[in-house]
């Protein structure tokens, strides 16, 4: 025989209602037999819908108060109390406190919280707690059945008299049964009290056929339980592993920290304002709380595929860093064309032997000044190496010029910047010149290309298009597949938003200066006019002031200052 006691009832029941023979003969019977028969189909009925629902249903706390409720509902009891195991099995946790009569709602969606001690299933010394009657049913799995809690015997009510006395309540029947889930694990307990005839609202015992409708309804209510903490637990441990690893790649460089934590931030606080805007095209357009969560996770997600970019890449913050930064070798390189052109300058002097008198004033002017080239020369490699929002043709041009200069190294003349070290100090903006800035859009792809080998469920479906379109621009004209309007989606046009108002305005840029707030909305100003952002996302932002609310918690009060666009 099955040892859980709700599927032999369930199979008892199904035996019963589908056996087409003893039906027939019921139906010759005595209309009283025909409406117990008919009264007890129906329950049956409710009870397998109760099961689909209790099914259907992810959210813990209406989870519980739905068991609560219906076993209520199937009894007439006027009370009840739904109790869970804690983790540490010593003790029951308060998840559900009802009682009609005295308009008791605790717990669940009620919004009024349980205070309560738990109810201990050990006592000081280590023996078990069979006085409570709670205790006693998730120690043993007995079902206790009581008329009344003021004659029993075995038990300690003191607590339920206290609250009597104290509420002009009167407890009396009580039916407690344990909530054991499929792996025969109690992880709960059922208590139902006063039970009311359902015609004259006399306290009445819990009659057996309610005892075996709690039994299978509890055990329902114990798996879907455990299914949905199970559900809950798992994308718990998926979202915090995907938060470890977008933390891992933030820490990667020591430039970006951050980075992913704000953008996935900001992005949620636009999608909760558009959720709440009532103007405009988005104003129909709502994210439920699974939209909610694949869009976070989207945005926990979108640079992932930096976790294969080289470091040297990731960490350059000036034009000529590698390993390390190649300013260093070229000022080496300057110091030995100084000290070349004192050597010349002391060769001359000294070829001539009969020369007694210091050199001329003319010829050490010259000396210096060619010293102080060198030097501005010097400083100005120095600031350019450093990168910038433009660097002018001009400025390029110059660099060329003295890269063409030479100094003389093991007895041959070597050109002073070789041609790699022109090419980077010569990039028009930041720090990366094309071939790196190739392997940093790579990220995409690689962002793409790892998230479309998970295994999502179908409300997580959409995470590597979010994340993969977060550099597309609505004109086309981004990358990495050059997508356009019609087929960018909103939570993907959030992210870009997000992720550019970071960028503009992060303080942790070595190549850059971050901007004020009024700098960076009105770049985005101009990057809606040219359809490169959603306009009318950009409007949201800026009406909403939501600018202003990621600034009031991420950027320096010397950032933040008035913003005024010509936007209605």
């Amino acid at each position: 025989m099955d040892s859980n006691p709700s599927n032999n009832f369930n199979e008892l029941i199904c035996s019963f209602v589908d056996n087409d023979e003893l039906l027939s003969k019921i139906a010759t019977t005595s209309p009283d037999v025909q409406e117990f028969i008919a009264h007890l189909c129906q329950r049956v009925k409710q009870l397998s819908k109760i099961g689909a629902a209790l099914s259907a249903e992810h959210n813990l706390p209406r989870l519980l108060q739905m068991i609560l409720e219906e076993a209520r509902r199937f009894t007439n009891a006027d009370g009840g109390t739904l109790y869970l195991m804690n983790d540490d099995e010593r003790s029951l946790r308060f998840e559900i406190v009802q009682t009609d009569s005295l308009n008791i709602r605790m717990g669940g969606t009620s919004g009024n919280p349980i205070d309560w001690y738990p109810v201990k299933l050990y006592l000081a010394d280590g023996s078990p707690n069979h006085a409570m009657v709670s205790a006693h049913v998730a120690l043993t799995g007995e079902v206790v059945n009581i008329p009344d809690v003021y004659d029993v015997a075995g038990f300690d009510f003191t607590g339920t008299r206290a609250f009597d006395n104290k509420t002009g309540y009167r407890s009396k029947s009580m039916l407690v049964v344990p909530m054991r889930n499929h792996e025969d694990t109690i992880i709960g307990v059922l208590q139902l009290i006063n039970s009311c005839h359902p015609t004259t609202g006399e306290v009445v015992p819990f009659s057996s056929s309610d005892q075996g409708l709690i039994i299978a309804l509890a055990s329902q209510a114990a798996v879907a339980i455990t299914n949905t903490k199970l559900i809950h637990d798992l994308e718990n441990l998926f979202e915090s592993f995907i938060q470890v690893i977008a933390s891992a790649i933030d820490e990667k460089s020591p430039y970006t920290a951050g980075h992913i934590t704000r953008v996935a931030e900001l992005t949620m606080l636009i999608a909760q304002k558009v959720n709440e805007v009532n103007y405009g095209p988005y104003a129909d357009f709502f994210l439920n709380d699974d939209n909610m969560k694949e869009l976070r996770i989207a945005a926990w997600m979108h640079d992932i595929g930096k976790i294969t970019t080289p470091e040297y890449v990731v960490d350059k913050s000036t034009k000529l860093e590698t390993i390390y930064d190649r300013l260093q070798t070229i000022q080496v390189r300057f110091e030995i064309l100084k000290r070349d052109i004192k050597i010349q300058l002391l060769e001359q002097y000294c070829s001539n032997s009969k020369n007694t008198t210091l050199p001329n004033t003319s010829f050490l002017q010259s000396y210096a000044e060619r010293i102080k080239q060198l030097e501005n020369d010097l400083e100005f490699l120095a600031n350019a190496n450093l990168g910038g929002e433009f660097l002018a043709p001009e400025m390029q041009q110059r660099i060329r010029k003295i890269g063409e200069l030479q100094y003389e190294l093991s007895g041959q003349k070597q050109p002073l910047l070789s041609q790699d070290e022109i090419e980077n100090l010569c990039i028009s903006r930041g720090t990366l010149n094309e071939q790196e800035r190739q392997i940093i859009n790579n990220h995409v792809l690689v962002t793409i290309k790892m998230l479309e080998k998970l295994p999502y469920p179908k409300k997580l479906r959409h995470i590597p298009e979010f994340a993969g379109g977060h550099h597309e621009k609505l004109d086309g004209s981004g990358y990495p597949n050059h997508l356009t309007a019609e087929q960018l989606a909103l939570q993907t046009r959030m992210l870009a938003l997000a992720d550019i108002f970071e960028a503009l305005t992060a303080k942790d840029r070595p190549y850059k200066k971050a901007k004020t707030l009024s700098e960076a909305m009105k770049i985005m100003y101009f990057m809606a006019k040219d359809k490169h952002i959603d306009s009318e996302l950009f409007r949201i932002f800026y009406k909403e002031k939501i600018y202003l609310q990621y600034a009031q918690q991420y950027m320096d009060s010397g950032q933040i200052d008035e913003v005024h666009l010509d936007i209605e």
